[in-house]
This record gives C-alpha cells, sequence and structure tokens, in this order.
C-alpha cells in the first residue's frame, strides 16, 4: 500500500499559494535592469513606495503603501532606496527607509511584516509585494559596509546589488532557507506537534529550522527533527513554500515520515512537544484566530500543513 506522503494527489490550488506573502506579482526584471531605473521610478508620478523604519512596516490609514507626498516630511532615504519593480500597469514599486524624529515616530504606527497578515485586511497582491519590500529592506541596512575590505558600498540595479568600490566586490540580497516540517508517524496516525516558550499559551504548531552549509532539505528536516525531538525522520516529502519576511526568509515546508515515537525534546528550543490525533488537530484548527488561538494563523505554511494532513 503506498503511503499518503508519496502517493499521487489529485490536480488541486497549489499549496503554496495558498500561503500569505506568496501573491507578488510584481515584475522585477533583475537581470535586464537599464542604468538610472531607479531615478526614473523615483521621479515617476505614479510611484509608490513601502517604507520602513527599524525593519517595521510604516502604516498609515490601512495601508502600507503610500505616494510619495505621503512620507517626504519622515526623511526617507532616497539614495539607499531600492526599485521592487514594476506592476501589470507599469506602475514602480520602490522599497525606502525612514529615519524620523522621535516625536513623529511615536504619533506613527509601525509594525513588523509578519504581524500584518494577521491583523490587517490587505489585497494578496500587496502582502506579496510586502514581503519582498520588507526583506529588501533589511538586507540593505545590513549591507552598508563591504564584508570585506570595509569600505562604504553603493547601490547598482534599482538597488537590487551593492558594490563596493574599494575592492570591487558586489553583494546581492540574500534569502535564508528554513525548512519546517510536519512529522507522521502512520501506524497511530498522529502528528508531532512542538511549543515554542513565544507561542501564545496553549499554542503548538510543526517543528522548524534553518538548514545549514552543504545540507539538503531532507537532511536538514532529519537532523532538526532529532535534534529537537529526538524522534528519528525517514522519508521526506515537499509540500510547499512561504516567503517570511523575518528578516528575509523561505519557508520550506514538508512532511516527514517518522520511524520512531519516544520524544525527549530539547528543553533549551522547546517548552513542550507530543503526538496529536486528526481529531485534535481539527479542533486545534477551529481556534486559529485572535490571542487566544491554539494552532497558527490561517496563511501561515504551519497552518496550510496542518489543514492539507487533514485533508488527505
Amino acid at each position: 500500500m503506498t503511503s499518503f506522503l508519496f502517493r499521487d494527489q489529485p490536480k488541486q490550488t497549489e499549496a503554496s499559494a495558498l500561503t500569505a506573502f506568496s501573491q507578488n506579482k510584481l515584475n522585477r526584471l533583475t537581470e535586464d535592469r537599464p542604468e538610472g531605473c531607479l531615478e526614473d521610478a523615483l521621479s515617476a508620478d505614479e510611484v509608490k513606495f513601502y517604507a520602513f523604519s527599524d525593519g517595521a512596516a510604516y502604516v498609515s490609514d490601512g495601508t502600507v503603501l503610500h505616494r510619495r507626498d505621503a512620507i517626504e516630511s519622515l526623511n526617507p532615504d532616497f539614495e539607499n532606496a531600492t526599485l521592487l519593480g514594476w506592476n501589470d500597469q507599469g506602475q514602480p514599486r520602490i522599497s525606502i527607509t525612514l529615519n524620523p524624529s522621535e516625536p513623529q515616530k511615536e504619533e506613527l504606527d509601525f509594525i513588523y511584516a509578519r504581524q500584518i497578515y494577521a491583523d490587517i485586511a490587505l489585497p494578496e497582491e500587496t502582502l506579496g509585494e510586502l514581503a519582498q519590500a520588507a526583506s529588501i529592506n533589511a538586507w540593505v541596512n545590513n549591507s552598508m559596509f563591504c564584508g570585506a575590505c570595509g569600505g562604504p558600498t553603493v547601490p547598482k540595479a534599482g538597488g537590487y546589488h551593492r558594490h563596493c568600490p574599494s575592492c570591487d566586490r558586489t553583494y546581492f540580497p540574500r534569502t535564508d532557507p528554513v525548512v519546517i516540517m510536519f512529522v507522521v508517524d502512520e501506524a497511530s496516525d498522529k502528528c508531532l506537534m512542538g511549543r515554542s516558550p513565544h507561542f501564545l499559551p496553549n499554542m503548538y504548531s510543526t517543528l522548524a529550522g534553518f538548514i545549514e552549509q552543504a545540507e539538503t532539505i531532507e537532511d536538514a528536516v532529519r537532523r532538526e527533527t532529532l535534534e529537537e525531538s529526538n524522534i528519528k525522520i525517514g522519508r521526506v516529502k515537499y509540500h510547499a513554500s512561504q516567503p517570511w519576511p523575518a528578516p528575509h526568509s523561505l519557508m520550506i515546508g514538508c512532511y516527514a515520515e517518522a520511524l520512531t515515537t519516544e520524544i525527549m525534546f530539547d528543553k533549551n528550543e522547546l517548552e513542550d512537544c507530543r503526538w496529536f490525533t486528526r481529531d485534535e488537530i481539527a479542533e486545534r484548527l477551529k481556534s486559529s484566530e485572535g490571542e487566544d488561538r491554539l494552532s497558527p494563523p490561517e496563511g501561515a505554511i504551519a497552518h496550510r500543513l496542518m489543514r492539507d494532513w487533514l485533508d488527505m
């Protein structure tokens, strides 16, 4: 009998498309940007900005996308802005850092992108663009100086590259891959869930961890699960991915086959880790919104992994 992890699934909506931050339709033209494209975009009448301060997005009147006149009084850093791309009407979108005065900042709303999708009703494409903007903004602010010689870097290709004139090195935006795994014991039809200290009370979620250098996705799933729970993993199957602007990660969602069941969790990483039945997961998914939620909110890839397991 073929395992549910590996049998063919009927045609359906791609699972990644159902996660928050995934619907970014901008034409980035990252390999074909003419000189002066950022300057042209900054002077365009229809240009709009995603603006950040200390990594948090500026929110005004329920939106994160602003016209130039809405940010000009907040000391925007136009020199180090980044051209994200153009929408299907050819309108440029730009990520920019604001440096408001302390009195200004106290009166303004700045919210981290990973909180916005759960708290503010925004169009899916806007959320996708916001994830790109937040990720590139974090990278730019950490790449102002060359890691080799220490010299100041300058933006190229509309801000999508940073170049060091002193030693002629070029730096490119980074994405940090993270595995997030839904571990299943098929014999008992139960799944493994953990609880981190920073979670809301009584909330559990899937295990996750960064992929290390020279490591495959599958081996990262096996290593992280073993380190956090002492559960050995056999087969691993990719299911979906999600851009995660915290600050610039890609969550790689997988289903994993448990070969053992005795849990000894890492108390430095987790407060608890245990097996859940299908019925328990179904009940938890009914409470996935608000401050009393028992599972990750809809839009999170962990929620997607849980929901899709129930449908298998």
